[in-house]
C-alpha cells in the first residue's frame, strides 16, 4: 500500500498540506459567516427606514445616511445610555471578580466546615434561569427602595456572574504553588497582605479572562435593566434603543446606528484581548 510520508527534513507531506488547506478554507468560510451579520448591521445603520425594506439586505445605499450616528448621539440620548452602560458594566465586573477571588481563595486555601456545601450552592446558581428570578428580585428591590436604581442591576449582575467566575478561577487557584504562600507567612505576612500582594498578581491572567467574559455579558444584558429601571436617564444602550420605536413610526436607521455603537466597544475589546481570554481559560483547565 503506497502512502505519502513526511520528508526527512521535517517538511509536511502532500496529504498534510491538502488537509491544512481544507482546514484553512473551512475556517475562512466560518469567519465570513460570523462577519456577515456585522456587515448587514452596518449597512442597515446607514439606510433610512424606507431603504431598509426596499433594498436588499447587503445593498449599499445610494446616499448613505451617516447622520443617523450623529442624530442618535446628539438627539437620541445615546451618550447618556453609553455612559450608563460603561458605569454599570465596570462596577459589576469589579465587584464580581473581587468577590469571586475572595470565595475562591477561601475554598482553595482554607479548611473550614461546610466548605463543600457552600461551593455546591454557588455552582447550583449556574442552573437557575434568569427569568425565574425576576419577580422575587423585583419584590426584594422594591422593599429596599432599589427599584429605578442602577444598583439593583449591578447587584443582579454580580450575583448571577459569581458562579461562572468562581468556576473559571478554581482550576487556576488549585494549581498555585503553596510554597510561595508558606514562605510569605513565615516572613510574617498577614492573610490580607498575602491575598492582595501575592495571590492577586499571580492570578492576573485568569482574572483578565473572567473580567472580559463578565464584561461582554453585562454590556449586552437587557432583561434586568428593562425590568428594574424606569427612568430614561438611567437606562443602558441595550434598552435605550427602544426609544426609537414609536406607536406609529419606527426609525430603523437610528436603531441600526445605536446597535452598531453598542457593538463596537465590546468588539474592539475582544479583538485586543482575545489572546488573554484563551490564555486564561487554557491555563486554568490545564493546570487544574
Amino acid at each position: 500500500m503506497n502512502t505519502i510520508i513526511s520528508t526527512p527534513n521535517g517538511g509536511r507531506s502532500g496529504l498534510q498540506k491538502t488537509g491544512f488547506a481544507l482546514l484553512y478554507l473551512l475556517l475562512c468560510a466560518a469567519a465570513v459567516i460570523q462577519i456577515l451579520p456585522l456587515v448587514w448591521l452596518f449597512l442597515f445603520s446607514i439606510k433610512n427606514s424606507q431603504e431598509v425594506f426596499d433594498l436588499p439586505p447587503f445593498a449599499f445605499p445610494a446616499s448613505p445616511k451617516w447622520e443617523n450616528y450623529t442624530n442618535v448621539w446628539e438627539r437620541g440620548n445615546i451618550g447618556q445610555y453609553f455612559m450608563n452602560s460603561v458605569w454599570i458594566t465596570l462596577v459589576s465586573v469589579i465587584l464580581t471578580v473581587l468577590l469571586a477571588s475572595f470565595v475562591t481563595f477561601a475554598m482553595t486555601r482554607m479548611r473550614w466546615k461546610l466548605q463543600g456545601l457552600v461551593l455546591g450552592i454557588f455552582m447550583v446558581g449556574m442552573m437557575i434561569p434568569v427569568h425565574s428570578t425576576l419577580i422575587p428580585l423585583f419584590n426584594v428591590f422594591q422593599k429596599v427602595n432599589l427599584i429605578d436604581s442602577q444598583w439593583s442591576v449591578i447587584w443582579s449582575y454580580t450575583a448571577f456572574n459569581l458562579p461562572i467566575t468562581i468556576m473559571i478561577l478554581l482550576g487556576f487557584y488549585y494549581a498555585l504553588p503553596k510554597e510561595v504562600e508558606e514562605a510569605a507567612v513565615m516572613d510574617g505576612c498577614s492573610v490580607n497582605r498575602l491575598f492582595f500582594r501575592i495571590i492577586l498578581p499571580m492570578t492576573s491572567s485568569v482574572i483578565v479572562t473572567a473580567a472580559i467574559i463578565n464584561m461582554i455579558y453585562n454590556w449586552n444584558e437587557f432583561i434586568f435593566v428593562n425590568t428594574f429601571i424606569n427612568s430614561d436617564t438611567l437606562k443602558t444602550l441595550t434598552v435605550g434603543v427602544q426609544s426609537f420605536v414609536g406607536q406609529y413610526t419606527t426609525d430603523w436607521g437610528a436603531i441600526g446606528a445605536t446597535l452598531m455603537i453598542s457593538i463596537v466597544p465590546i468588539l474592539i475589546l475582544f479583538l485586543l484581548l482575545s489572546n488573554r481570554i484563551v490564555e486564561g481559560i487554557a491555563a486554568g483547565s490545564v493546570k487544574g
